[in-house]
């Protein structure tokens, strides 16, 4: 895959409706690799996100789910009975990834597994002589994300990643405004805002392992501890030897938006502070944080702020995922606030979720263009396999690890407890071995990230 450079990357924005009203709606020409023209994709990781997989891959034409992969039996039932209903072939079944990949019949694999699996299943993937789409964060670590890719520059295959804003025809526009038309002039300062309902997870005891759960293959690069609950389905987030927190599971989609209207790619310092908040439970992860990024934008500094809540928090700039349930006397609007704040000289631009964008101009701050369009990131994806014109790839995975590898930054920061001073030319971390060496984790035999992909 060819290096997507910043100059290049702003090009693709400034076709940014042509290249979205396409990806939802494209004209399925043959596909060479398979018969009919059918791209075989195979589902990884059932549980979660991955009904989404499953769920887009049904709707197109030219597309089969050729097999599903999970290590927990009850997870099949489900999709087999939606791809039935959906009057498709009945998929292959395989528990192990290792064994998907040596199915030639599989021409890509649409990764929804842990954070911690990421990684090593894309290279092994790309290895493997197949297209990828991979789930947020590609990487729960600096260094493997630089791996990743290293192989898909090494193997040449499309490989999107799961930030689905990118494929928003909506914040495809808003990208445009800002920097083709100067809609909101200068941008110097954007907020990522995370603010979501976090409930405690409580605290359980280790248990048994599940009938049916291979776990052994669920920890994979994880170190080896007993099963339980609340490091197991989803709770996983919130443990550091398999997630990254909230700013690498829902905070991840709106870094990696502020840093793409912002037209930067990596920080040369980055400050967090946070904690665990109100609950007293097996979180080991912040339930707050404040994260801040420097950038050298074209020789002028530029700055990013990245906010987790879990819990009661005001809506700002209007954003809010449940914008007619109203709180209290106070007439605030309820439901999260997930979305970003771009701050420029001529004003300010404000991105709901995924879907829709608003702007407030001059200094009496009148209301400006706005737009709600969703988008299709898988529907990209398959296009762009297709196609094999890498250049209208939505979510390249360059561009992934750039906004993955400030969520790694900032919880290096948070959990040393300072500043990381960072140079974005041979991405090291300046002065500090302890923050160095957590640029990089530990992995239990065999499931290793390979130094040479």
């Amino acid at each position: 895959m060819n290096k997507v450079n910043r100059r290049d990357f702003i090009k693709t924005s400034a076709g940014a409706a042509a290249l979205s009203t396409s990806a939802l709606g494209f004209n399925i020409s043959n596909y060479s690799s398979s018969p009919n023209g059918t791209v075989r994709v195979a589902v990884v990781g059932l549980r979660g996100q991955g009904g989404a997989h499953t769920s887009n891959y049904l709707k197109m034409q030219g597309v089969e789910i050729a097999a599903l992969c999970d290590i927990d039996d009850a997870q099949f039932a489900k999709h087999e009975k939606q791809i039935e209903a959906a009057g498709k072939t009945k998929p292959k079944i395989y528990k192990d990834i290792r064994k998907l990949l040596e199915d030639k019949d599989i021409d890509a694999v649409s990764i929804a597994t842990p954070n911690h699996w990421h990684s090593l299943q894309g290279i092994w993937t790309l290895q493997a002589g197949k297209d990828l789409y991979l789930e947020k964060p590609l990487s729960q670590s600096y260094w493997e994300g630089k791996q990743l890719v290293a192989a898909a520059k090494k193997y040449g295959k499309v490989v999107q990643h799961g930030t689905n804003s990118r494929s928003g025809v909506a914040i495809r526009e808003a990208m445009q405004k800002m920097h083709k038309e100067d809609l909101i002039g200068d941008i110097y300062y954007t907020r990522a805002l995370c603010y979501k309902w976090r409930d405690t997870i409580g605290k359980k005891a280790d248990g048994p392992v599940p009938a049916g759960v291979d776990y052994d293959m669920w920890l994979g690069p994880a170190p080896k501890r007993p099963f339980n609950e609340n490091r197991f389905h989803y709770n996983w987030h919130w443990n550091w030897d398999y997630g990254n927190g909230d700013l690498g599971n829902q905070g991840i989609h709106e870094v990696d938006i502020s840093r793409w209207g912002l037209g930067v790619t990596l920080p040369t310092k980055v400050s967090a502070i946070g904690g665990h908040f109100m609950f007293d439970d097996d979180q080991n992860t912040p339930n707050t944080l404040v994260a801040t990024f420097e950038f050298d934008k074209n020789g002028k500094k530029a700055m990013m702020v990245a906010e987790v809540r879990h819990w009661i928090t005001n809506n700002e700039a209007g954003i809010s995922d449940a914008p007619d349930l109203k709180m209290g006397a106070g007439g605030g609007r309820g439901g999260n606030t997930i979305g970003n704040i771009f701050y420029g000289s001529k004003g300010y631009l404000a991105i709901e979720g995924y879907t829709k964008y608003t702007t407030f101009l001059g200094k009496d701050q009148q209301p400006g263009p706005e737009r709600t369009a969703p988008g299709n990131n898988w529907a990209n994806f398959i296009e762009v396999v297709k196609s094999r014109k890498m250049e209208d790839l939505n979510a390249p995975i360059e561009e992934g690890h750039y906004s993955c590898a400030l969520v790694h930054l900032a919880n290096i920061s948070y959990r040393t407890g300072r500043s990381i001073n960072f140079d974005p030319k041979t991405e090291q971390i300046i002065g500090d071995k302890e923050a160095s060496a957590m640029m990089k984790r530990q992995y239990r035999a065999p499931y290793v990230v390979p130094d040479k992909v």
